[in-house]
């Protein structure tokens, strides 16, 4: 099967700065039970591919996403937004049925 999940020019530009300051190649993602709407968003730098990890790659950048959290992450796409107030990654998630303000966590 198939798997969709989308990385902008803007993410991968940011997840590839990220991991080269860390001597990595791999950029992780991952959904975590918590947060103030049920599910949070865990975004980590790692080294090594894990069993049962799909491999994301766009732009040059690599993205990890384990079996597990693409449950819950197919069809999205990771962004990367900066203005006066913030910069961060953005999940666009379209199987989310709530978010917090902050975007960090999410209902399903």
């Amino acid at each position: 099967m198939d798997h969709t999940f989308k990385i902008t020019q803007n993410a991968a530009a940011k997840i590839i700065d990220l991991v080269s300051k860390e001597n990595s190649e791999f950029f992780r993602i991952e959904v975590e039970g918590g947060g103030c709407s049920g599910f949070q968003y865990k975004f980590d730098i790692n080294a090594s591919k894990q069993e049962g990890d799909l491999v994301f790659e766009s732009h040059g950048a690599n993205v990890l996403i384990d079996q597990q959290s693409l449950q819950f992450l197919e069809d999205s796409e990771i962004d990367y937004e900066e203005d006066l107030g913030s910069a961060g990654f953005k999940i666009k998630n379209p199987n989310s049925t709530a978010r917090c303000g902050c975007g960090n966590s999410f209902a399903i």
